[in-house]
């Protein structure tokens, strides 16, 4: 402390007096000195009158010094002292102010990284995302013909680069087995406008960015580390999808290791990809120096009006919008589910408060003696103030120093427990400076709240009737008593939070989801394009593949489809019914569509409500035929029979992104609405059609076994390699699984409410088992008199059960109120759980009056146990 005594003194304030002010102070200290005072009292007596400074004297020159330093040095060494004579205080409050803190640091940690830290790259103010509108709704991609018009005719953009929006997989050989990868496709300069630095070797050049020239790869620093992390890797050739490509570069450890792929090719557009109607590109842009983000947006709506006049067939209708890169992708559920993490643990860290603020009034209670001789011996209330308000400093740092490690460890459990790629990839989530600051901010404000009222009530003290032993402890109680209310208003407001995420998490757990998930092993095969490019060697080979896996033993069904029940279709198709006027290309429906081998819907347990499923009849160069949902028919055909329809829709060619002719397909079938997009939409219309007159090259393939699933795998993956060495066997799971990863996003909001409404709960209780422990041991006298005038002891325990069910009950009136504010606030993130569920509110409520009933059991107990002539005598 002295080091720090020394930075305050060397702040001293040299100046001449005015002779004024020398005069009047002079006057004053001689007038102190002829009155019996020490030079020294008076000087001190001086400084009260004249400001909080003290006059001194050095080389003749007057010196103004703050004393405030000093008293507040005084104060921070006399609160240590008194921490470290009361142990069992001292690590009770720094322990709760280390749960409220190191939660809400933890969570403050998630919230900065994601919302408010700054991109990781140079100038990430400048950088922007460039989305195509339609009738001013944002459409996921834009057109190759649209992205090189914008870099064409714009003027606001450094540098404009595109990606497609799927990405790309590649089957990479390994010294073991293929491993599938994810990679993204980019133009060559797209990093290098972000910014991206590189570990090893270089970014593309431009002439790899045209065909011919763009077998050529960058790895990320995780997958150049799960490779071996050879550091002359660059320049080497690596086998992917039965090419070569050479290894230029390795990006350094960064946001791409936390993104969804794992190296990076070159973008390379193919003449038939150059038009205004495919829409399949993500586009990113830097913004000039200067240029604000109103500029750039109005000169993009001047281009893109100038592009829809030039082709008015495919733009008509169709705007622009520039957007913030940051936080561009995440969804809005995720922002408001943050800031709702960031303000449960804000209920607990002002629960804990509570809890503290009552420690420290009782402690203040049996201090009365000692306030009561300093405030005789001089001492002001702003002084008795600031004294009780410094220790509780004191006691807000040192829990705060303790919360920051536990926050530390509860980071690395969130960081493990949130599901993949749930934040965008520039989201370090971690301890920071800014974090640190922000925890120091949080304790000291915690001190302040906490520390206001015992320091109010202590500088309050009488002490007349305090030095002759009088209790004026009646305010004091009341104002524990109040703050119990509202710490347990506040668990009350939390633990209904969490009630109605786990009433929702229940729902989803047990919805009907419309297929049998028991017994079915699911994997993609990513099959290159390259290597399956005409129908018939698509039908050929699936066709062979799945007689092998159906005669394998323990195999019950194997089945061929572009997408799986719960995850979705991967394509969705614009339709519209044959017979009704011709509908404009970008006016018409869409809805989820997908290719099925027969048995798909027996395997999967599907039911066919009307019409019938695929047959082996239904094959390439027979009538084109589809199946559609119950919302399917809802929705388009709610007054006709659906067998009677036909389907339009564009055909599709497998790496041909351009228009291609039209083709109608017989509605045969309506089957059952199937949660294909996820567990909580079932409103999705959907249309099906045989694989083997839409085949695809790359699949999802479905094994129902007869016993364990997984048992499997091994099994299936010899009859892939027998058929095509290289190709492996990607995303294996069960549908078990498949339904567990789609509710980890639940599940982890789920979990954390319940952890910290948990941990309000056990704050709520231990607060009141601290009032009424307090209050029997000050009542210990009027409680020996009531047993001594013939009181029993259950009539004693009843009074106080009482008492304590009383405040759970006040506190749970109040926090009705915010429950329902909550719940208004929660509904659209809920599933099927209303604004003010009834049931929800009422076990919350009757938990914490049990908890109540339990934590003031003790001091009843207690106080039922008094012997009348020792309280008799108690002071």
């Amino acid at each position: 402390m002295k080091w720090l005594r020394q930075i305050f003194l060397r702040g001293q304030i040299y100046g001449d007096l005015s002779d004024e002010i020398r005069q009047h102070l002079d006057e004053k200290i001689e007038e102190l000195v002829a009155g019996g005072m020490s030079r020294r009292d008076a000087q001190a007596a001086a400084r009260r009158e004249f400001g909080n400074v003290m006059l001194t004297e050095r080389d003749g020159r007057a010196v103004w010094r703050w004393s405030w330093i000093e008293d507040f040095l005084s104060d921070v060494r006399y609160g240590l002292r008194g921490l470290r004579k009361n142990p069992a205080f001292t690590a009770i409050a720094v322990l709760t102010l280390a749960l409220g803190i190191g939660a809400t640091t933890a969570i403050y940690s998630v919230t900065y990284a994601t919302l408010l830290a700054p991109l990781p790259y140079p100038h990430p103010d400048q950088l922007v995302m460039v989305w195509p509108q339609f009738h001013g709704r944002r459409v996921w991609g834009a057109s190759a013909g649209d992205f090189l018009d914008w870099k064409r005719q714009s003027t606001v953009f450094e540098d404009l680069n595109a990606t497609p929006s799927q990405g790309a997989t590649f089957n990479l050989a390994t010294a073991g087995h293929p491993e599938h990868v994810r990679a993204q496709v980019a133009l060559p300069d797209h990093y290098q406008m972000m910014g991206v630095p590189f570990l090893l070797g270089r970014n593309f050049l431009a002439e790899e960015g045209t065909a011919g020239k763009e077998h050529v790869v960058i790895l990320t620093y995780k997958l150049w580390k799960r490779l071996g992390a050879n550091s002359a890797i660059v320049g080497q050739q690596l086998r992917m999808n039965g090419e070569l490509y050479t290894v230029v570069g390795v990006t350094a450890p960064g946001p791409l290791d936390r993104i969804q792929f794992d190296l990076i090719v070159p973008l390379v557009f193919k003449p038939d990809q150059i038009n205004h109607a495919y829409r399949w590109l993500f586009v990113m842009g830097r913004l000039k120096p200067g240029v604000t983000l109103a500029e750039a947006q109005a000169e993009m709506s001047v281009v893109a009006r100038r592009i829809a006049q030039d082709h008015p067939d495919t733009n008509k209708n169709w705007e622009v919008s520039v957007e913030r890169l940051q936080n561009d992708f995440l969804p809005s559920d995720t922002k408001v589910s943050l800031w709702l993490l960031l303000g449960a643990v804000g209920f607990v860290l002002c629960i804990a408060c509570v809890n503290v603020a009552n420690l420290l009034l009782a402690r203040s209670s049996v201090r009365q003696r000692e306030v009561a001789v300093r405030v005789s011996l001089g001492a002001s209330r702003q002084r008795i103030f600031s004294q009780f308000l410094t220790e509780s400093l004191v006691l807000a740092v040192a829990g705060g120093a303790v919360g920051v490690g536990l926050a530390g460890a509860l980071v690395k459990v969130v960081v493990a427990l949130l599901p993949e790629f749930t934040l965008p990839s520039e989201a370090n989530v971690r301890i920071s400076l800014a974090v640190l600051l922000f925890t120091v901010v949080v304790s000291v404000a915690a001190g302040v709240l906490f520390g206001c009222a015992p320091a109010w009530q202590a500088s309050g003290v009488d002490p007349n009737r305090a030095l002759k032993g009088d209790r004026a402890g009646g305010g004091r109680r009341r104002l524990r008593q109040a703050l119990v209310v509202m710490e347990f208003g506040l668990a009350l407001t939390l633990l209904c939070g969490a009630g109605m995420a786990l009433r929702s998490f229940w729902n989803l757990a047990h919805v009907d989801l419309g297929v049998r998930t028991d017994h079915i092993l699911t994997f993609t095969l990513p099959v290159p394009e390259e290597r399956l490019k005409q129908p018939e060697q698509m039908i050929a080979f699936y066709r062979e593949l799945v007689a092998k896996m159906r005669a394998l033993p323990g195999v019950a069904a194997a089945n061929v489809a572009t997408g799986l029940p719960v995850e979705g279709p991967h394509r969705g198709k614009q339709f519209w019914i044959a017979g009704t006027p011709h509908v404009e290309r970008d006016a018409r429906p869409n809805a989820g569509f997908q290719a099925v081998t027969p048995g798909y819907f027996e395997a999967f347990g599907i039911e066919t409500v009307k019409g019938r499923a695929f047959t082996e009849e239904d094959r390439a160069g027979g009538v084109r035929v589809a199946v559609v949902n119950e919302n399917f028919v809802r929705r388009y055909l709610p007054n006709v029979d659906p067998l009677t329809q036909r389907i339009v829709t564009e055909n599709e060619v497998p790496g041909v992104q351009a228009e291609q002719p039209l083709v109608e397909w017989q509605i045969v079938g309506v089957f059952r609405n199937v949660r294909s997009y996820g567990l909580r939409d079932d409103k999705v219309p959907e249309m099906d059609v045989p694989f083997w007159q839409s085949p695809w090259p790359g699949v999802e393939m479905a094994v129902r076994a007869a016993g364990d699933p997984a048992l499997l795998t091994k099994s299936i993956q010899e009859v892939v390699s027998s058929m095509e060495s290289d190709l492996p066997l990607a995303n294996v799971k069960t549908m078990d699984q498949i339904v567990d990863d789609r509710l980890a996003g639940d599940r982890f909001y789920t979990v954390l409410n319940g952890g910290f409404a948990g941990l309000a709960l056990v704050l709520a209780a231990v607060g009141i088992y601290g009032v009424m422990a307090f209050a029997v041991a000050q009542r210990t006298h009027e409680i020996g008199l009531r047993l001594a005038l013939g009181a029993g002891r259950n009539q004693v325990m009843r009074m106080v059960l009482r008492e304590g069910a009383l405040l759970a009950l006040l506190g749970m009136g109040f926090g009705l109120i915010g429950a329902c504010l909550v719940g208004r606030v929660l509904k659209n993130l809920l599933y099927e759980v209303a604004a003010i569920d009834l049931g929800v509110f009422a076990g919350v409520a009757l938990t914490l009056l049990i908890a109540a009933v339990a934590a003031s059991y003790v001091p009843a107990w207690r106080a039922a146990r008094v012997d009348p002539i020792v309280a008799l005598r108690y002071e």
